[in-house]
């Protein structure tokens, strides 16, 4: 029996509360496009591609009408490319039009998966694929990128963070009258997820099946608005089983469209990323559930804590809700996509050293953060390493989207517009890295990864 009370909850936390399902996204495989001519097998990558997915955005719309609950994102992840790229040879981006090309008439709104996983070292493919990213970013307007660089059982390939680096710099810079949007697209990793919905580190991983739908959900305005209602001084035991029981209620309307969706597309169902991502429209902020905890501002001293609270009770919620949790899981921190994030950035009492702290307890790591335009790229190669090392020696994921703003200076504005979003340009340290960055090689594997 349906209860009165629990329909009404849901069409309130979809109406006022920005409730959504975040993504639907079908991975698919292309190990069998692999062709020693790169025009068959980007031929072949267009019509597999489309066969899978021509019915994806039809479908997410059926159910948005027949649950009234929205899907704002229609999404591809595609085997990595670089390994297309091994046995074929040629010029990667060709692999990257033929994405662009699927995607726009499959009606999606991204298509990941031109990537690499070089956390070990580089194999065929992978250094042609790397150094091609900015150009394919600059001649495509769907295609976002990843490149894992490090892992608990690999280490870090800093031969890998070196040259990431100087691929972010130039991605930002072949776009720059785009508002620098290529490195937006541009996500660096260590412990990446294979199967991670949420762009634009999406990829399907060969250890996934041929097709495979992904749900992200979302809903930091549902979890700010419960908490809203508890008393000031309510113990944070109470704050953190609140989150947890609404959390649970998210994960059970994406249970239920991914269950839904899998059926209409006869694709196996894989799993929820229960991940809290915020937007910049308003009462849609993870900043704001950690001031509503009791922060006077997200970035002041607690920040950490609140947060590692909140990424814990959101997981608990989400595993209670269903078996199906995967992805990444937890609470994004992007800057320019979240309003409490922006203005904390703004305001000066959200740094960049603070974001870092912040990634140690919840999901990705340095998002969508705007560097000043005359960064170094051995500083951003330094900043990559410093998430890197957070994510290998805590076994978690880490990973850095940071959009060198070419042009403009630490104070300035970058807009991106739309679910995007906008914020400051952040202030970076201005003491040098690059002997470090240049002496290259591995840093070795924690202790953890001896756990076999």
């Amino acid at each position: 029996m349906l209860n009165f009370n629990d329909i009404m909850e849901t069409i309130t936390m979809i109406q006022e509360e920005n409730l959504d399902i975040r993504t639907i996204t079908m991975g698919i495989s292309l190990l069998d496009c692999a062709d020693s001519d790169i025009d068959r097998s980007c031929e072949k990558v267009y019509k597999k591609i489309y066969e899978k997915a021509k019915d994806l955005v039809k479908t997410g719309e059926a159910i948005e009408r027949k649950y009234k609950i929205p899907i704002v994102n229609k999404r591809i992840s595609v085997t990595p490319i670089s390994m297309l790229v091994a046995v074929s040879g040629g010029d990667p981006v060709k692999y990257a039009l033929t994405l662009d090309r699927v995607a726009k008439d499959v009606g999606v709104n991204f298509i990941g998966g031109f990537s690499a996983l070089v956390q070990k070292g580089f194999s065929a493919g992978d250094r042609e694929l790397i150094e091609a990213i900015p150009r394919a970013l600059a001649a495509t307007d769907f295609v976002c990128s990843s490149v894992n660089i490090g892992s608990t059982k690999a280490g870090i390939n800093m031969d890998a963070v070196k040259i990431m680096g100087n691929v972010v710099r130039e991605a930002a810079e072949l776009t720059k009258e785009r508002q620098c949007v290529g490195a937006a697209k541009l996500v660096v990793f260590c412990n990446a997820p294979e199967d991670n919905p949420f762009m634009a580190g999406a990829f399907h991983g060969v250890g996934e099946p041929d097709v495979v739908l992904n749900v992200g959900v979302s809903g930091p305005g549902v979890v700010r608005a419960a908490l809203a209602k508890l008393p000031d001084d309510a113990p944070l035991n109470e704050v953190a089983e609140l989150i947890k029981k609404t959390a649970f209620k998210i994960t059970r309307m994406g249970q239920l469209v991914g269950a839904e969706a899998s059926r209409m597309l006869g694709v196996p169902f894989g799993i929820i990323d229960l991940s809290l991502a915020p937007t910049p429209a308003v009462g849609d902020s993870v900043a704001h559930i950690l001031e509503e905890i009791g922060l006077e501002q997200c970035g002041t001293h607690g920040t950490t804590a609140a947060l590692a609270m909140l990424n814990d009770a959101v997981k608990k919620g989400g595993v209670m809700a269903s078996s199906s949790v995967g992805g990444l899981s937890g609470a994004f921190i992007p800057v320019t996509e979240d309003a409490g994030m922006i203005a904390a950035a703004r305001s000066g009492v959200l740094s960049i050293e603070k974001l870092e702290a912040m990634t140690a307890v919840c999901s990705v790591g340095l998002d969508m953060i705007v560097i000043p335009g005359e960064t170094p790229a051995e500083t951003i190669s330094a900043i990559i390493a410093d998430e890197a090392a957070i994510g290998m020696v805590n076994s978690k994921t880490t990973a850095v989207r940071v959009i060198p703003a070419i042009g403009l200076k630490e104070g300035e504005e970058l807009d991106f517009g739309g679910l995007l979003g906008s914020g400051p340009i952040m202030k970076i340290r201005s003491q040098s890295s690059a002997k470090m960055i240049n002496r290259g090689g591995r840093i070795p594997a924690p202790m953890q990864s001896l756990k076999n």
